[in-house]
């Protein structure tokens, strides 16, 4: 799977958006899938350039079963969730999933990391800031 730059989805995200291109030309231009140049748009659109921020989440099963409860109660599809919940990969709802559906509600459980809310507030305003440089023609 490749890994595009945050600069990358920015650009193309703003590109469509500001009627540019079609999905598909925009998708064409950064060579892209354009699938994933919609989902980048879905996100974009609800949660605005933090969208995009690298994030070590460690989610608490509280996040997990409101976001596994949201995909049940609406059905949504597991991309969808992952768009209204910021959570990077609709993968990762995916697997939630297939862990509550077998019985595994233990393996839910938060996870011991080392992430610090400082680093995640630095990232943030970096994406923030690129961002506005994009958009300004920096």
């Amino acid at each position: 799977m490749t890994k595009y730059t945050l600069e990358t989805k920015l650009k193309a995200v703003q590109e469509y958006l500001e009627g540019k291109d079609s999905y598909k030309g925009v998708a064409r231009k950064h060579n892209l899938n354009t699938t994933m140049l919609k989902k980048w748009v879905r996100q974009f659109r609800k949660n605005g350039p933090t969208a995009f921020r690298q994030r070590y989440t460690n989610h608490s099963l509280e996040f997990k079963m409101d976001a596994l409860n949201y995909l049940e109660r609406t059905g949504t599809s597991t991309t969808e969730t992952a768009v209204v919940f910021n959570i990077p990969s609709d993968s990762t709802v995916w697997k939630w999933k297939q862990l509550f559906d077998t019985g595994e509600i233990d393996a839910l459980q938060q996870k011991q990391r080392g992430i610090h809310h400082e680093e995640e507030r630095t990232e943030e305003s970096a994406c923030t800031r690129l961002f506005r440089g994009i958009t300004s023609g920096e």
